[in-house]
């Protein structure tokens, strides 16, 4: 087993318990918190965020080359957000069938029709992949909207360098890589902030009503008032009720003007709980802030949008004469199958059906806990097969990473050796001002593991872990 560890002291219980304790403090003391399930709104009440005790391996050719190609996703997310005659195509199945997706994308051509009034525009979005067996790396989705993580997996780095430490294991301690996002993420806020040009208006920040997460924004807020730049936190609710244009399309929101509006809310239909909600996305997305995502990035982030990237000859579209671009972005693909009604959408549905454990049913959610597996793809595509409804979602390959040994932390959690399995993200930072690309970056990674018995989901959900690799 590929194990960064050595069995021996994973296996040391009187060991284990003393690093659990060693590492549950050292978290509290670098700030790797969230607020507590039961009182998501008392700032009072926290515990550490979830996290292995060790952290894993990750081959060292594939880490590289996931930061390497994320400038790439960066310049093609916000390609694919500019060409309006693309997203028509990609998305015409899917809105025709997801209320959803269909909403947002009445929204884009509405902004469209009327002209877009932002010139400047913010991208903050996060690439995750799993590695498969070969040690392949291999891309699971790209997040265009409210990547989450960035602060925190800024202040796990120290928490297991202390912990290798503590166990002896001095080398391993020094291979975790420094590692902050939140600075990165931050500084292309900032420099949209800046071009935006007034130095009275606000960074704000959309958030939901009961947020567990909140440290993660909080970094990134901390590193933006260190640049003398003021944040505010809104609801939805409070744009709808102090939200306006002035005659140049700047926002206001509570007296403020808003330079830019960084979505931490928005991306699930459970977010938009009336039609002032709705209302209320519009009128951000008319106004002269910079918006990230804008209505059309947000759009560019979809399941559809990535299947149909899969296709041959697609992304040389997007890389006129960029054939090593083209080549780095498609070797991260996993197989990517279209539902649509038709010969090639047939052969999809019995595909699955023939082997739902090769693949995952994919609507177009955002999240995490959205995917399908196994013997429920069978039950799923029994009672949409026929219909439009099966192309609400997307087909693709089951990615199969070697299970590695691992303790997971967790508040009252048992502290047992668990069979786990890791999912790297990177994340991506550009800006563009009309033509010109000012800032283009990959700032940072974050490394998530789960108990391998769990199919999906985040630590936001409550199912993985935040984690650090050790580069193999």
């Amino acid at each position: 087993m590929a194990q960064g560890i050595p069995d021996e002291v994973m296996m040391n219980t009187a060991l284990v318990k003393e690093l659990a304790d060693v590492a549950k403090d050292a978290a509290l003391l670098q700030g790797v918190l969230m607020r507590i399930q039961e009182s998501p709104n008392s700032s009072e009440l926290v515990t550490y965020a979830p996290f292995t005790l060790f952290p894993s391996p990750v081959p060292k050719a594939a880490f590289l080359q996931a930061l390497a190609v994320q400038t790439h996703y960066n310049t093609l997310v916000d390609k694919i957000s500019q060409d309006s005659d693309f997203l028509q195509e990609a998305l015409a199945s899917t809105i025709e069938v997801d209320d959803f997706t269909a909403r947002l994308f009445r929204i884009h051509q509405q902004i469209l029709k009327e002209g877009r009034t932002q010139t400047i525009m913010l991208g903050l979005n996060r690439s995750d992949y799993m590695l498969d067996q070969t040690s392949s790396l291999k891309q699971i989705e790209i997040n265009t909207f409210a990547a989450s993580f960035g602060g925190l997996s800024s202040r796990t780095p120290d928490v297991h360098r202390h912990v290798l430490k503590v166990a002896g294991r001095l080398e391993e301690s020094r291979r975790i890589l420094d590692n902050n996002p939140a600075a990165g993420l931050a500084g292309a806020v900032a420099k949209a902030w800046e071009l935006y040009g007034s130095e009275r208006a606000v960074v704000m920040f959309l958030v939901e009503e009961n947020q567990r997460n909140i440290f993660d924004q909080r970094y990134i807020e901390s590193e933006l008032w260190k640049r003398n730049i003021s944040t505010i936190r809104k609801r939805f609710d409070a744009v709808c009720k102090t939200g306006s244009l002035d005659q140049d399309k700047r926002l206001f929101v509570d007296g403020h003007e808003v330079a830019v509006v960084y979505f931490r809310n928005g991306y699930m239909p459970q977010n938009y709980t009336s039609e002032q909600t709705w209302d209320a996305r519009l009128l951000m997305e008319r106004s002269l802030a910079v918006k990230c995502p804008d209505i059309s990035t947000h759009l560019a982030g979809t399941k559809k949008v990535q299947q149909v990237l899969a296709r041959p000859g697609v992304l040389e579209k997007f890389f006129p004469g960029q054939p090593e671009a083209v080549e780095q972005i498609r070797a991260t693909f996993a197989g990517l199958y279209t539902l649509d009604m038709g010969p090639e959408g047939d052969k999809t549905v019995a595909m699955a059906l023939a082997s739902p454990d090769r693949f995952v049913l994919k609507p177009q959610r955002e999240g995490g806990g959205n995917n399908i597996y196994g013997a429920e793809i069978c039950q799923v595509l029994e009672e949409v097969k026929g219909s439009e409804e099966r192309m609400a979602y997307i087909l693709m390959d089951k990615i199969q990473p070697t299970p590695l040994h691992n303790y997971l932390l967790r508040q009252d959690g048992p502290l047992q050796i668990s069979n786990c399995l890791s999912e790297l993200g990177v994340f991506g930072a550009y800006v563009r001002q009309g033509k010109d690309m000012v800032m283009n970056e990959c700032v940072g990674h974050l490394l998530r593991t789960k108990s391998s018995e769990h199919s999906d989901g985040g630590v936001a959900a409550g199912v993985a872990v935040l984690d650090n690799p050790l580069l193999v």
